[in-house]
């Protein structure tokens, strides 16, 4: 089939050689494309546009073959949700949770945790009624139910959330994975310290718990000193190490505490070089080894991971590391691997390897995948080749048999070893009665959701085999065959009726209708021509309408269109023919015609016919060449209009009354033949002939105007020459320095003086000022709202002073709502003469300290102003040259603005009342848009000279925008961007005192605009860049909702590891219970 375009001109060819009068059926029929032969399948690949009688490619391929079931539901099937026989139970991941999933995945598998968990009382679950949801409270009591889940669930995974959500952390934010193992130890620790059953009192301790010693010996005396401790895990140092054996051995080796680092001797009763390290006493069953891979580099300001390699074996003999074996077992197994994968400390994900203690068999534990390994061995996988980068092409070591080697383990997990006749009592923990009871009803609402499911799907499938029977059926009795009724049908209604995706709605053809209620001829391309039989099972099944058939031909739009279509034909020759006749004169009456008209008037005909020959349904809009006999209203802008701006043929001589513009040079008389033709393309153009007047309202505004401007030129000259001073500015008065030879001054607002200034200069083109609105300087009560010593100090900037001649003359010709003036009182005592300034009104001393009040609470709730933050050196004397520095900040170009800028004449907004007249000054932000203005910028001098107080930056000084509402910490990291030292290295003062607390925000801290801060730096940072993308601002890692972290920014264990120099450090590694008092506000983003 020919393409769309060439369809549709062979639709209309006849045109050329049918006028509108004689159109017949046959050439409505051609317009329609009615007799377009069908095509046929196979034939097209593709529906083709614009033939009304082509049913192919509409989606019926997919329904005329045998189709599979499956093609008929989106649905799943939901044993894919089951657990498999003899696997284990997955968690979902909630977001950033996978670090929590691989913890209670490694103390689910902590056979004796759970079935010290089961022990626990939990009265809730045992009485509670199986007709409601079950909703644990405390944290025992979700990990009870928890562990029951995945012991005998029947789903492939349990969703943690309630777990989650009763500890308090973010699932959008990753914590620091060793540290919550920490927190949730002790948490569970306090938890289960509080049962009534003194077996599960100590049940953490008697299974993470170890014991320890810090001696310390004398070297002078050789007294020695040792202190006691437990420990839940122990952190060993990886940096330098190879395997676990080097990395355990380094923790307990001896340090050596001289210079700076001496230890106080009691013995000796002073300080003496010393030696110190860490005795073993006992081991836990559940030994814990934390690889400290994230450690804090203070070179850069953050965290990173060590991606080194360390093999450790499957069975770990502690027995050399012991102090006193005592008959201790000492051979531990390997039950545990947690794995981070990513090579950076802010990014990643989590999993977990876990032996199975019934089996001995290892499984892959990643959130809601579980994957058990071949042959009961551990096998680490890809996981070791995601931290490899171009820049780290570290060979994996070749490992003995019996290890393994890891550069992502940062968690390693060994149980003591088991006698082989502990048979399988201790492996089998039985799930409580009240527990499998809440297993079992959540296992029950797994199974309906499967049955509704399945039975959602089998509806699906039936829906699906019904629309396929009838979709052959209808499909056979879609083409009209030749000479029989038929109708049309919505081509986008066909497409969606044959794809199932999408719901069928009712049959909607109004959009296609003209504005003769009957087919658009422009929309039979969008449209099919189905048999009436076909037709009607289709309504009578979807209903809907309006219905059209042959009889909603529209032999009204075909002839329009018939006229629009010769009109271009011959527009070229109309165009030629109509500048010829132009050019010549005439005799006789002629018609007026605007000369930007005829300069478009071509382009206005094409887009004319353009509009009429796409004119959709129900389009009632104005159409080029309607004038005022339908629309009566024309813009106050169309005499005045130009080519580029005019839409209607004429417009440009049209006034704003509907009537023959005033304006003679922009129209042009001619001849009734070129007249007569411009109607033929604009049938509905306003007309006007050479008889006809200009519009009488439109010369009596003009000479109304032209009286009116000799009148404000008169008035303008009369009173400039009475207040000739005001005018040029000259011989004013001032408060700083009062005149001789009178007792009072006049005030008036600036702003009036402005405006009259620019009513003299251009009396024609502004409007002249007729009243003075001296209520603006007042406050509700009527009272003055400034003092002498405020007008003279910079307040003063937006009034006018007077003389009383000048005041006489303002008094006489404008409207004054209120006099002010000030008065000068001089009197003589026997001590001297003295001065006394009063103002009329009275100043209102209520509204006076509310203003002030008012700008002070302005300087502390600023938005984008400026501060200035000033380095200081070593030797704490600051930075200073005699010329500012150069433009340093995007805050710069504000200061250079004018020192004393002008009004631009249009009405300040600032002196303007309040609806409800309580407010009468109103405060800006900005520096000099009010009389009340917070920051004065020009103060007056003795003598009247205002000297200006912008702040001059000097160098070593930069200018940052800051808010009031703005933390000190967000403040800290514009710093560090601005003089590249980091936050933790800055010291700031402002008027002496010291800025600490990082969470206020400035306004609290007094920092108000125009500030300068004192920055003193610690240190010089050399890598600044390293430290760009961790210093962003975010939120403190909070831990289990008000429980504070445990670890530090800078854990004293992290900082010996990336500071050997500084010695092991072992006097700090305390038991967790003391690294719970340190804080920690690094955080891993999302994995």
């Amino acid at each position: 089939m020919a393409p769309r375009v060439q369809l549709e001109k062979a639709a209309w060819r006849w045109v050329e050689t049918v006028k509108p009068e004689e159109i017949r059926q046959e050439h409505i029929e051609l317009a329609y494309r009615i007799n377009l032969p069908a095509c046929k399948r196979g034939a097209c690949r593709r529906n083709c546009k614009g033939n009304p009688n082509c049913l192919v490619g509409i989606g019926e391929q997919a329904w005329l073959g045998e189709i599979d079931e499956s093609a008929f539901h989106s649905i799943d099937d939901p044993n894919s949700e089951r657990r498999e026989k003899n696997t284990f139970v997955g968690l979902t991941n909630l977001g950033a949770t996978c670090y929590v999933n691989t913890f209670l995945q490694v103390w689910f598998h902590n056979l004796e945790l759970r079935r010290s968990l089961y022990q626990c009382q939990n009265s809730r679950a045992e009485e509670h009624d199986t007709e409601s949801d079950y909703e644990p409270q405390s944290i025992c009591e979700h990990l009870q139910y928890l562990f029951a889940l995945l012991q005998n669930s029947n789903r492939k995974y349990i969703d943690p959330s309630g777990l989650v959500k009763a500890l308090g952390l973010d699932t959008g934010q990753q914590q620091d994975a060793q540290e919550f193992s920490k927190l949730f130890l002790s948490l569970l620790e306090d938890t289960l310290s509080k049962q009534k059953n003194p077996n599960l009192r100590n049940v953490i301790q008697q299974q993470f718990c170890g014991q320890f010693s810090y001696v310390t010996v004398c070297n002078q005396c050789g007294r020695s000193s040792a202190l006691p401790s437990r420990f839940y895990e122990l952190e060993l140092n990886i940096q330098g190490h190879k395997s676990l054996t080097e990395c355990v051995t380094e923790f307990l080796k001896e340090e050596k505490l001289d210079g700076e680092n001496r230890y106080f001797c009691e013995t000796c009763q002073s300080k003496q070089n010393a030696t110190r390290r860490i005795k073993l006493h006992s081991l836990p069953p559940t030994l814990n080894l934390q690889l400290m891979r994230f450690v804090f580099d203070r070179q850069t300001g953050h965290k990173k991971k060590l991606n080194s390699f360390i093999s450790f074996p499957e069975q770990l003999d502690m027995g050399p590391f012991l102090e006193e074996k005592q008959d201790e077992k000492c051979v531990y197994e390997l039950s545990a691997v947690l794995i981070h994968r990513g090579i950076s400390a802010y990014s990643g994900h989590y999993i977990a390897h876990v032996k199975d203690a019934r089996t001995g068999d290892w499984y892959k534990f990643n959130d809601e995948e579980i994957e058990k390994m071949e042959g009961k061995k551990l096998q680490l996988g890809i996981e070791e080749d995601i931290a490899e980068t171009v820049k780290s092409q570290t060979k994996k070591p070749k490992c003995s048999k019996g290890y393994h080697c890891s550069r992502n383990a940062y968690m390693l997990v060994y149980k003591v070893q088991q006698e082989e006749s502990s048979g399988p009592i201790r492996t089998n923990v039985e799930v409580p009665a009240f527990l499998q009871r809440l297993v079992d009803q959540d296992n029950h609402k797994f199974e309906e959701w499967c049955s509704e499911m399945t039975d959602m799907r089998k509806q699906s499938v039936d829906k699906g085999k019904a629309k396929h029977e009838e979709v052959k059926e209808l499909y056979k009795l879609l083409p009209a065959r030749d000479g029989e009724p038929y109708e049309f049908i919505p081509l986008d209604w066909l497409k969606k009726w044959l794809d199932d995706s999408t719901a069928t709605k009712e049959i909607d053809s109004s959009r296609f209708l003209c504005s003769h209620d009957k087919l658009h001829p422009d929309k039979v391309g969008d449209s099919r021509k189905v048999s009436m039989q076909a037709a009607q099972l289709l309504y009578e099944r979807y209903g809907g309408g309006p219905r059209l058939n042959e009889s909603s031909l529209c032999r009204e739009c075909v002839s329009q269109r018939c006229r629009v279509l010769r009109l271009k034909n011959q527009l070229s020759e109309d165009y030629k023919e109509i500048s010829n006749l132009v050019k010549r004169t005439f005799s006789g009456a002629g018609f007026w015609v605007g000369k930007a008209s005829l300069r478009s008037w071509r382009q206005l005909a094409l887009e004319q016919l353009e509009e009429d020959e796409h004119e959709t349904a129900h389009n009632n809009s104005q159409t080029n060449g309607q004038g005022p006999h339908t629309n009566n209203k024309f813009s106050s802008e169309l005499s005045e209009c130009t080519e580029d701006e005019m839409k209607t043929f004429n417009e440009d001589i049209v006034c704003s009354h509907g009537g023959l513009s005033i304006l003679e040079t922009e129209r042009k008389l001619v001849s009734p033949e070129v007249w007569t033709k411009f109607r033929e393309y604009f049938p509905k153009a306003p007309e006007f002939t050479q008889d006809q007047e200009a519009c009488q309202q439109c010369l009596t505004m003009e000479q109304e105007e032209k009286d009116n401007e000799a009148v404000s030129k008169m008035m303008a000259l009369d009173q400039k020459n009475q207040l000739l001073n005001l005018f040029h500015e000259k011989n004013r008065p001032a408060l700083t320095k009062w005149p001789q030879g009178t007792d009072v001054l006049y005030i008036v607002p600036l702003f009036f003086v402005d405006e009259w200034r620019k009513f003299i200069r251009r009396p024609t083109k502004s409007s002249p000022v007729s009243n003075v609105s001296n209520t603006l300087l007042l406050c509700p009560h009527g009272g003055f709202m400034f003092t002498y010593d405020s007008l003279i100090n910079g307040e003063a900037q937006h009034v006018a002073l007077l003389w009383p001649s000048e005041w006489d003359v303002i008094s006489r010709l404008f409207i004054v709502d209120q006099p002010i003036s000030i008065h000068c009182l001089k009197r003589t005592t026997p001590s001297g003469s003295t001065t006394q300034y009063t103002t009329q009104p009275d100043l209102c001393w209520e509204c006076r300290e509310s203003f002030l009040f008012q700008q002070q609470r302005d300087l502390r709730e600023y938005t984008q102003a400026t501060i200035y933050i000033r380095k200081v050196i070593e030797d704490k004397r600051m930075i200073k040259e005699a010329a500012p520095e150069l433009s340093v900040s995007s805050s710069e170009a504000e200061e250079e603005k004018e020192e004393h800028p002008k009004l631009d004449g249009e009405k300040d907004p600032d002196f303007s009342q309040s609806q409800d007249g309580a407010k009468r000054l109103k405060l800006s932000d900005s520096s000099v848009s009010t009389a009340a203005a917070g920051v004065v910028t020009n103060v007056a001098k003795p003598g009247g000279i205002r000297r200006s107080t912008r702040h001059r930056k000097l160098r070593g000084e930069k200018a940052l925008i800051v808010s009031a509402n703005q933390t000190l910490k967000e403040l800290k990291i514009q710093i560090m961007h601005a003089f590249s030292v980091a936050p933790f290295d800055q010291n700031l003062f402002i008027d002496g005192k010291s800025l600490t607390d990082d969470s206020a925000t400035l306004g609290s801290l007094g920092i108000i605009p125009e500030s300068i801060i004192c920055l003193k730096a610690d240190e010089p940072i050399a890598d600044y860049a390293a430290m760009d993308d961790v210093y962003q601002v975010r939120m403190p890692e909070e831990g289990f909702k008000d429980r504070p972290t445990r670890l530090s920014r800078q854990p004293v264990s992290m900082f010996s590891q990336s500071h050997p120099q500084v010695g092991s450090s072992r006097k700090h590694k305390v038991k967790s219970n003391e690294l719970g008092k340190l804080v920690e506000d690094e955080k891993l983003p999302q994995n």
